[in-house]
C-alpha cells in the first residue's frame, strides 16, 4: 500500500524527531513517501531503507486557496494511506479532495499546546492500531561513510560535537562559552571536536576557534550536510544547543547534551540519550519559545562536570 507521511515543519530538527513514527509506518506498510517543508531533510535520510522518497513541498503550503494544488499533487502519487502531524483544515480538505482512503491527523483547531512528542505517539497508535509507540530509533547511515570518518579522525579520542549553530540567537550558549569549556576540556583530557555551525554561522565559528589553545578540531560549516552526517554519528558524545545535529546523535545512541534557553523540552523528550541542561532557578517545564534566558546562566563548570560525569560510562 502506497503511504505518505506529511510533515509540515520547515526545521529539520523537527521533522528528524518524527522518524521514529515514519520507521513504525513503514514496518507495516513498506517504504513510505514523506512529503515535508524541510529542503534538506531528503538529504538527511538519503541512506533510510525505510523511506522509499522525499518529496520538498516549496509551494502551495499556506494559502486555503491552495487546496486544490495540494490536493492534485497529492492525487498524482496516488497515496491509499496518509498520516498528517499538523492540525489543518486546509491539509485535510486537500487530502479529502485527493481521495485518499485512509486520512489520520492531529485534532483540527487544536494547534496551541501541541506537544510534538506526545501527539505524535498517540497519532502513531491510533494509525498503526497499536499501543506503546516507540518514540526514539535508529539513525541509518552508510557503513563506509562511518567507518571513513573514524579512521582518519583521531580514532583514539574522545570525539565531541559542539553544537555552536541553531536555529536563531536567543537558543544559542554563546561563542565564548563553548571556547571556555573546550580548553578546560583540554587542560585535562584527550579530545577532538567537531564544530557544528551551518554556512551562514561562520561569525560563531570563527570566535570560537579564535579563542581555542589547541588545534585538535575540525570545523563543519563549510561541509554538506551529507558530509556533515558521518562525523555526527562517529562522536561519543554531543553538547550544545537546540539543533537538528542532536538528534541524529540521539538517534546515533550517543549522550546528547543539549541547553535549554529558548527552547521547550518536548523537543527532546523522545529519547534517553538526550540530557538536558537548564539555568539555575528555571522550571524546564517553563521554559519555551520566548524565554529569552541569558545564556551566562548556563555555568561553563558546570557543563564541564556533566561532561566529565558522562565521559566516565560512555
Amino acid at each position: 500500500m502506497k503511504t505518505c507521511v506529511y510533515l509540515s515543519y520547515s526545521g529539520l530538527g523537527a521533522n528528524l524527531l518524527h522518524l521514529s513514527y515514519c520507521h513504525e509506518i513503514a514496518k507495516k506498510f513498506g517504504p513510505i513517501t514523506i512529503l515535508t517543508l524541510c529542503k534538506n531533510f531528503k538529504d538527511a535520510v538519503e541512506n533510510d531503507p525505510l523511506i522509499k522518497e522525499v518529496i520538498f513541498l516549496d509551494k502551495y503550503t499556506k494559502k486555503f486557496i491552495h487546496i486544490f494544488k495540494l490536493s492534485s499533487i497529492l492525487k498524482s502519487y496516488e497515496f491509499d494511506n496518509i498520516i498528517i502531524y499538523y492540525p489543518s483544515i486546509r491539509l485535510f480538505l486537500a487530502a479529502k479532495l485527493s481521495k485518499i482512503r485512509n486520512i489520520q491527523i492531529y485534532p483540527l483547531f487544536k494547534k496551541e499546546g501541541l506537544h510534538l512528542v506526545n501527539s505524535a505517539k498517540k497519532l502513531t497508535e491510533k494509525f498503526l492500531k497499536i499501543e506503546n509507540c516507540p518514540t526514539e530509533t535508529n539513525f541509518f547511515i552508510k557503513k563506509n561513510d562511518l567507518e571513513n570518518v573514524v579512521q582518519k579522525n583521531y580514532s583514539d579520542y574522545f570525539k565531541i560535537v559542539i553544537g555552536a549553530g541553531s536555529s536563531g540567537p536567543t537558543t544559542r550558549w554563546g561563542a565564548r562559552n563553548f571556547a571556555h569549556l573546550i580548553n578546560k576540556l583540554n587542560n585535562n583530557g584527550k579530545y577532538f571536536f567537531y564544530i557544528l555551525c551551518g554556512p551562514n554561522e561562520k561569525e560563531v565559528e570563527n570566535e570560537i576557534v579564535l579563542n581555542l589553545n589547541k588545534n585538535n578540531f575540525l570545523r563543519l560549516s563549510d561541509k554538506s550536510l551529507r558530509d556533515v552526517i558521518p562525523y555526527l554519528c562517529a562522536s561519543n558524545l554531543y553538547i550544545g544547543n537546540d539543533s537538528f545535529g542532536s538528534h541524529i546523535t540521539a538517534q546515533s545512541g550517543i549522550k546528547s547534551l543539549v541547553i535549554l534557553l529558548d527552547s521547550p523540552k518536548s523537543y527532546t523528550d523522545y529519547s534517553k540519550n538526550y540530557h538536558r541542561i537548564i539555568p539555575k532557578g528555571f522550571d524546564i517545564n517553563k521554559i519555551t519559545h520566548g524565554s529569552n534566558i541569558s545564556p551566562d546562566l548556563v555555568k561553563v563548570e558546570d557543563v564541564y562536570s556533566l561532561i566529565k560525569s558522562l565521559e566516565k560510562t560512555n
